[in-house]
């Protein structure tokens, strides 16, 4: 079997994943909004033939939220300024299908695709706060459900817009005084239960046909809205045994609605540590782990929980029962910490910890990390990963130094990009638009 380049992307989340990793004395305690610290991360992974860049993002925050989630740049304008000092890497950057309009979207993201030649990927997400509604002036957060729903109708329309103009409508001949070639105009016309554009979108087509689509979300409703739509999923990493069936599942979901297989990459978010051995894993997970407290873990816990407060409960008694608590919210995560805490019969205190310091199979030394990574790809429990570390600096730094070129020596990865677009560097192909492809293959 032939071993292919694994694709990796850098979470761009400001000083780390971990919620205290401001405090952390490896990066700058600003870099939520430290754009020239930023920029180094990314023209690193640039450096070092990363994929994409990936900016989260989230629209509600409170007195507990992560402290570097209360000051953090908007994705399309970070997106932007990156787009005009990177070169090569794909810019992946997160916006809601609930509280965001699909022509101003459509407009945004085919700006940063030709701004970046070709670089630009959507991560359409639906928005799990309950709390963003108060600042949408909305009278209540969609459900579970209805969230996905309209990111179904949300998404048709903006990839209705991208294929506005075919590839080659603006002619732009002086010599004949015409700029376009309006037999090349599609209007869009969609009429929707919650939105409807007219078109066309006022910007051509992307170098890459169409913005990579990233879909985040391991719901029922999400694999399905990823199985219609998705050029990529960004995934919890659980265990290579539940992140197989997921992918099986995406998979499946993608040829359930005529698309190949191959069509959706899954790309499971990893938060790895890196030590030249067990010993030193061990002690950099420690130093990561004192930066919280017991109260701030409860606060990181509840987030997931549209905020609970879990400061009611017994720390040490078996982790609550909270019925539906969190299943508006991140579904698919509440369910799992759950379950797991009924499995091996957590207490409060266990589960709040855990979920802010997790432990990941990919902590250990270089040789474990290329291991596990190679594993989970020739499994079929992944096709590449985001990368995300508890600390950034420290994190991408011992990776990049002593993870990278192992997986380069096996043929696994190389500093050298391929192609140019992002479809370029994640295998996919050229998005052709629906008005030049036959009418039944035009909807996939």
């Amino acid at each position: 079997m032939t071993k292919n380049r694994i694709p990796f992307g850098l979470m761009l989340h400001g000083p780390g994943g971990h919620m205290n990793a401001w405090k952390h004395p490896s990066g700058p305690a600003d870099a939520s909004v430290n754009f020239q610290f930023l920029l180094d991360q990314t023209k690193k992974a640039e450096a070092a033939g990363i994929a994409f860049a990936f900016v989260a993002d989230g629209l509600y925050i409170n007195e507990q939220s992560i402290p570097h989630f209360l000051n953090r740049f908007e994705p399309i304008a970070l997106l932007s300024a990156l787009a005009a000092t990177t070169s090569t890497i794909g810019l992946v950057g997160t916006l809601s299908t609930s509280y965001s309009d699909p022509f101003t979207v459509a407009r945004q993201f085919g700006s940063i695709d030709l701004l970046s030649n070709g670089r630009a990927g959507w991560n359409a997400v639906t928005s799990p706060l309950e709390g963003s509604a108060k600042n949408y002036g909305r009278v209540q957060h969609p459900d579970h459900a209805l969230r996905y729903e309209i990111a179904g109708e949300h998404i048709e329309i903006v990839k209705g817009l991208w294929d506005s103009w075919d590839d080659d409508a603006f002619v732009r001949d002086r010599s004949t005084g015409r700029f376009a070639d309006f037999e090349k105009l599609h209007r869009l016309n969609f009429n929707g239960k919650f939105h409807s554009a007219e078109g066309p979108l006022n910007i051509q087509r992307s170098p890459q046909g169409q913005t990579v689509l990233f879909q985040a979300g391991g719901s029922p409703a999400g694999i399905e809205l990823a199985g219609r739509h998705a050029d990529a999923v960004f995934a919890n990493s659980t265990s290579i045994e539940e992140n197989r069936v997921l992918t099986q599942k995406l998979k499946q979901s993608a040829v359930a609605h005529g698309r190949g297989a191959d069509a959706i990459k899954v790309l499971p978010g990893v938060g790895i540590i890196v030590g030249s051995t067990d010993e030193e894993v061990e002690r950099k997970y420690q130093e990561i782990a004192g930066l919280v407290n017991v109260t701030e873990a409860l606060h990181y816990l509840g987030r997931f929980f549209d905020h609970h407060d879990f400061s009611q409960y017994d720390l040490d008694a078996p982790f609550p029962e909270l019925g539906d608590i969190g299943r508006n919210n991140f579904q698919s995560g509440t369910d799992r910490i759950k379950a797991r805490a009924k499995e091996k019969g957590q207490s409060l205190r266990e589960v709040a910890l855990e979920q802010t310091t997790q432990r990941s199979e990919f902590q250990g030394t270089p040789e474990k990390i290329a291991d596990k990574i190679e594993e989970w790809v020739d499994t079929g429990a992944a096709d590449g990963f985001v990368l995300g570390f508890p600390v950034s600096a420290q994190g991408w730094q011992d990776f990049d130094q002593h993870v990278l070129p192992i997986l380069e020596k096996r043929g696994r990865h190389s500093r050298e990009q391929i192609g140019s677009t992002l479809r370029d560097h994640l295998g996919l192909p050229f998005r052709e638009s629906r008005h030049a492809l036959p009418q039944e293959k035009a909807a996939g």
